[in-house]
């Protein structure tokens, strides 16, 4: 299992890191020294995440901040909370996520639920924090998508999918668009000489609460989602975790690197480079992307 290398000095944000793959990550990262803000929706389970982190490692230095990223509003007042302390930031876990609402569900914003949380939420988050990620030099940007993105398709003419929703689809476009954007990100910040890098990976079939949430999502009772049966070769979070924290600190990882499982079908196993899909590396998309993602939240990821 990948050891993560000293990360003493490093100040992190996780997102969705009150659960799942986002508190193994953080967990990890302060195991290895980092400073971890931990980017949750529910302060309350964040706390209780950073007690559990506390017990593996208690000298980990933690703090719980509320993140809601399915609110833009959400999104400023934590990005201007961490502006206003002025401290650079080294590593930003671009983790959370929604996974496929049986029905269409619009945020506070009038935004499809999957493309607000996944996309549109991380991309703001990202765009306010530049000043802090390029303050310090060697910061990076890791975005979490899926094999999902495999089979996604980028509508940039209906990224709210308000003409015809179907859940996995509008899940696939959303991890599809977060590996686009990581992937423009990278290739900005090479073309403009700033010190930053930006990287993706996916975790292959990890069975987490995020299945069961979004099956869920506007009903009165829990909902178990197929995807939680047996049927397909799957791994715990602590190998799920990896290709994400591969990306965000080993040496060997380079601007633009995009990081999976090595095993069976990209479904398990430890963490290896893989090929992006041939829609994620379109020219020009990421661009058109980045436009779009700026009309709708009002923020420029520039650099």
């Amino acid at each position: 299992m990948y050891e993560v290398p000293s990360q003493d000095g490093r100040r992190a944000v996780v997102t969705g890191a009150s659960g799942g793959l986002g508190l193994e990550v953080a967990r990890r990262l302060a195991g290895a020294g980092a400073e971890v803000v931990l980017a949750v929706r529910s302060t309350e389970r964040g706390e209780r995440a950073a007690a559990l982190i506390r017990a593996d490692h208690p000298g980990a230095r933690l703090e719980v901040r509320a993140l809601d990223l399915a609110d833009l509003a959400s999104v400023a007042r934590f990005a201007e909370g961490l502006l206003d302390e002025g401290r650079p930031l080294h590593l930003l876990a671009n983790n959370a996520g929604v996974m496929r609402p049986r029905r269409r569900t619009e945020t506070v914003d009038g935004l499809e639920l999957q493309f607000a949380t996944n996309v549109a939420g991380h991309y703001a988050l990202t765009a306010r924090l530049v000043p802090l990620l390029t303050a310090g030099g060697g910061a990076r940007v890791g975005w979490m998508s899926s094999s999902a993105a495999h089979v996604g398709r980028l509508d940039l003419d209906d990224l709210q999918a308000t003409r015809r929703y179907r859940p996995f689809r509008a899940y696939a476009q959303s991890k599809l668009a977060d590996l686009v954007l990581a992937l423009w990100l990278a290739e900005r910040a090479g073309a403009t000489g700033v010190d930053l890098a930006s990287l993706a990976a996916h975790p292959g079939y990890v069975r987490t609460g995020l299945f069961s949430a979004g099956a869920s999502v506007g009903r009165s009772r829990p909902r178990r989602s197929l995807l939680e049966a047996g049927w397909l070769p799957h791994q715990e979070v602590d190998w799920g975790a990896e290709p994400l924290l591969v990306a965000l600190t080993s040496p060997e990882a380079g601007n633009g690197a995009y990081y999976g499982p090595a095993g069976p079908w990209g479904l398990v196993g430890p963490a290896t480079l893989v090929r992006p899909p041939r829609r994620a590396t379109t020219g020009g998309l990421g661009e058109r992307l980045a436009e779009a993602l700026g009309a709708l939240t009002g923020v420029e990821l520039a650099l």
